[in-house]
């Protein structure tokens, strides 16, 4: 589902539940890092291992370990973007080759409201009227739960690109829906409050991505 907003060059790969046997089939490095897991957490990431394998394979691009970084984020071979997700019911992985993209983030949540508090936590207050103006206008979307995901998008495309974080109150998102009376997918524009990363010679000062709900998940993606 979430190849729908992701361009050409990006290959994916997602499972809705974990396959028997997916942890077995970890790399002894992927397996280490998830040695003191519960169960159920290693079961997710063996599956989101499984999904970045065959996107790498999709690329053509030997499908070795995707180990784990110092604060937890995928490591992927050299010349690769990619991303990974999950949430219950969908683990997802996606990845490009640095020669089509610099950045890659993707991010799946269960289409449901956002628990109390967590909105005022990670929408800056301008960002909520908008909400409200959207709540209005498309009834039925959970918006909050769009605009969080969206955010983890934006990290998860801004640290690799600068091994720093990027807290949740340091982009300012605008959704644009595509026209039509009951849409359920659009684009979003994240604009950067703090200094950006250098690309290709220049300082990127926005990220643009895709939103989509569809069965019952909230998808979005940011390329770069």
């Amino acid at each position: 589902m979430i190849e729908r907003i992701l361009p050409a060059c990006v290959a994916s790969s997602a499972e809705y539940a974990d396959p028997p046997g997916a942890v077995s089939r970890l790399h002894p490095g992927e397996r280490a890092a998830v040695a003191r897991a519960s169960e159920g957490r290693r079961r997710t990431f063996a599956t989101g291992r499984l999904c970045a394998r065959r996107a790498l394979d999709g690329l053509g691009v030997p499908a070795g370990p995707v180990l784990v970084g110092g604060s937890g984020e995928p490591l992927w071979p050299a010349g690769v973007a990619g991303a990974i997700t999950h949430c219950d019911g969908y683990r997802a992985a996606a990845a490009a080759r640095s020669t089509d993209l610099t950045g890659l983030g993707i991010d799946a949540e269960p289409h449901v409201p956002l628990p109390p508090g967590v909105l005022e936590a990670v929408a800056l207050p301008h960002e909520r009227v908008r909400l409200r103006a959207l709540a209005r206008s498309g009834p039925g979307l959970h918006w909050d739960t769009v605009l969080f995901s969206a955010k983890e998008s934006v990290y998860k495309t801004w640290f690799p690109l600068t091994g720093r974080w990027l807290d949740f109150t340091q982009a300012e998102l605008r959704f644009h829906p595509e026209p039509g009376p009951a849409t359920t997918e659009g684009e979003f524009h994240a604009r950067l409050l703090v200094d950006g990363p250098e690309v290709a010679g220049r300082t990127v000062r926005h990220f643009d991505g895709r939103w989509l709900v569809a069965d019952g998940l909230v998808f979005t993606a940011v390329t770069v």
